[in-house]
């Protein structure tokens, strides 16, 4: 892994270098469970799954267009949709309120899909591509395998794109079921299915920048990789990453299941101390992270009262993530990261519980339940957007770190 030869400090591959796109359609191949064995020509690897991002919404689209995406959803595609594409969000509001026909809060249904897009429609809004993250980010929701299939008729029958992000594909747990869209026997657009993986989450490597796009449109790849000149990963990454795919023996007896052993336990340390607190979670099986109701903790529902938790938050030194850094349509919900160590995620319930609990006698504005079903909607302006939940670059949100 350490012994770098020459041809790795030349000009590489901007598609990505051969050796490494086949040891990653062999381990796609596998760990995905992938119906048909996965092929090098159809991967471009770039510098981070923000570049996949950025570079498939100016090829798939034209400024101006509106791409279809359930929220809360992570916060950081919409800059990356618009810096090259100009594209703009049409969202699909999720809400903690179970209704007769769903399971679960924010249940994502292929029902919800059709109702935004002709809302969309009705703006005037071309929508062209279907965006979904599995597991879902900030929810940790994994997506059945049927709502999966129905999601993908949906977007075959209005002749949408669908971008299909299982960047924490790996970071699955509870000996839950995990079906990637890389493995369906069919799919109903070939052409039109794009997915979309790499190493920041599953293995830990936020910082060594690899994307990894896998599409079978040859058009679209051929024009992304014009493109990915200005998104190519080093040649010495590339390489030492090959050495680190084909050590199955480790990869398959000591990380993966050390790694799955060590996010569930540290889940249920987080989980365990918010409930101490009063603060339910939703339940969920994938991700680092675990979507927690804060609600009652809000002077108002309103997400105005919601920045001014988080930031009563920041001032006691945690970082946690409000609902509105994801577009989430209700006040009071937060994302909190799980994978660090031990003793920072006690500290983090420390301080929770001397920050919240410390005016418990003063009075809160508060009408939901603690069961995470709530029936509150927020005022939503023409758009169907809450109508106080600010755009892309609002100055409440602009030092908001979301990942």
């Amino acid at each position: 892994m350490d012994c770098l030869q020459p041809d790795l400090f030349q000009y590489p591959d901007t598609q990505g270098a051969r050796s490494f796109r086949e040891e990653i359609a062999k381990f796609l191949t596998d760990y995905a469970r992938a119906a048909k064995e996965l092929r090098p020509e159809h991967i471009t690897v770039m510098n981070g799954c923000c570049a996949v991002f950025a570079t498939l919404s100016t090829v798939l689209c034209d400024p101006g267009d509106g791409y279809l995406i359930p929220a809360p959803h992570y916060g950081g595609i919409n800059s990356k949709m618009w810096l090259y594409g100009g594209l703009q969000p049409v969202h699909v509001p999720l809400s903690s309120e179970v209704t007769n026909e769903e399971t679960h809060p924010f249940q994502l249904t292929a029902e919800k899909l059709e109702a935004a897009l002709q809302r969309a429609k009705k703006q005037g809004i071309r929508v062209r591509v279907l965006v979904l993250i599995n597991p879902n980010n900030p929810l940790g929701d994994i997506y059945p395998e049927q709502l999966l299939k129905d999601c993908l008729e949906f977007a075959h029958r209005h002749e949408l794109h669908v971008i299909m992000d299982e960047i924490y594909m790996l970071s699955v747990y509870d000996d839950t079921s995990f079906t990637s869209v890389l493995s369906l026997d069919s799919l109903p657009d070939l052409e039109r299915t794009h997915f979309m993986w790499g190493f920041s989450k599953d293995f830990g490597m936020s910082g060594i920048r690899v994307g990894v796009l896998y599409t079978r449109n040859h058009e679209i790849q051929k024009a992304v990789n014009q493109l990915a000149v200005f998104h190519s990963c080093p040649g010495p990454i590339q390489h030492v990453l090959t050495q680190f795919l084909k050590d199955r023996d480790w990869l398959d007896n000591v990380f993966f299941p050390t790694n799955k052993k060590r996010l569930k336990e540290a889940q249920n340390l987080l989980v365990d101390g918010l409930a101490d607190i009063g603060i339910p979670v939703l339940k969920s099986s994938g991700g680092l992270y675990v979507w927690a109701d804060f609600r009652k903790f809000l002077k108002s529902q309103t997400f105005e009262a919601e920045l001014e938790l988080w930031q009563k938050l920041l001032d006691k030194k945690l970082l946690i993530s409000p609902g509105k850094a994801f577009y989430c349509y209700e006040p009071g919900w937060f994302r909190l990261v799980f994978s660090d160590s031990v003793d920072k995620i006690y500290l983090c319930i420390e301080r929770l519980q001397q920050m919240l609990h410390v005016d418990d006698a003063k009075p809160v504005v508060n009408n939901t339940s603690s069961s995470a079903d709530s029936s509150h909607s927020p005022e939503r302006d023409s758009s169907g957007t809450p109508s106080n939940t600010a755009r892309d670059d609002a100055s409440q949100l602009k030092n908001i770190l979301v990942f």
